[in-house]
């Protein structure tokens, strides 16, 4: 995946009615290592990677870069929302050349079921409309991830298509922002 490319980053931390969108910080090393290391997190994106080799592998500042949102509740990292422009490569896309922007999410186990995920990534899905008005966005989920095809749909994202990827079927799917009418 690619960066969203020209947009004035970090924006400032965006407030949900629990929640706190903000830019990756050191004190969230820990919880990015867990979400890269858990195998209830990384079930449906590839299988956990071994813990040790995070240790050397995730820099003192993970995240920092333009689309990635730590999510934090109580002033403590849950999760992360990302924006990024999906690859010409793959599959699924909605216009010619690809490039579309993608919104990912991962949340630590514990706070799974509370409807963070939902909110937060409402609240990114709401920036991306400002920063990019009328710019439709992506969301790639395996078929068999239960949860996420939910928040898809809670999110009205609409299927455009599936297709095989990773030895999985996918749901490949599209948001559009409401424009004013006027």
């Amino acid at each position: 995946m690619t960066e969203l490319g020209p947009v004035t980053w970090p924006p400032a931390p965006m407030r949900t009615e629990r929640l706190v969108l903000r830019e990756s910080e050191a004190r969230d090393r820990a919880a990015f290592v867990e979400l890269l290391a858990s195998p209830e997190v990384r079930a449906y994106l590839g299988g956990p990677r071994p813990r040790d080799e995070l240790a050397h592998v995730v820099p003192e500042v993970p995240g920092r870069r333009r689309g990635i949102f730590v999510v934090e509740r109580d002033g403590t990292m849950i999760g992360a929302v990302t924006l990024d422009r999906r690859g010409a490569e793959r599959p699924g896309h909605v216009r010619p050349g690809g490039g579309e922007a993608e919104l990912s999410y991962v949340f630590l186990p514990e706070a799974w079921g509370s409807g963070y995920a939902a909110e937060a990534c409402a609240a990114a899905l709401g920036w991306f409309a400002d920063a990019f008005p009328g710019e439709p966005v992506v969301l790639c989920t395996q078929t068999a991830n239960d949860r996420s095809m939910r928040l898809a749909a809670k999110l009205a994202f609409t299927e455009a298509r599936r297709f095989e990827e990773y030895g999985a079927e996918q749901w490949f799917g599209v948001w559009s922002p409401v424009m004013p009418s006027g």
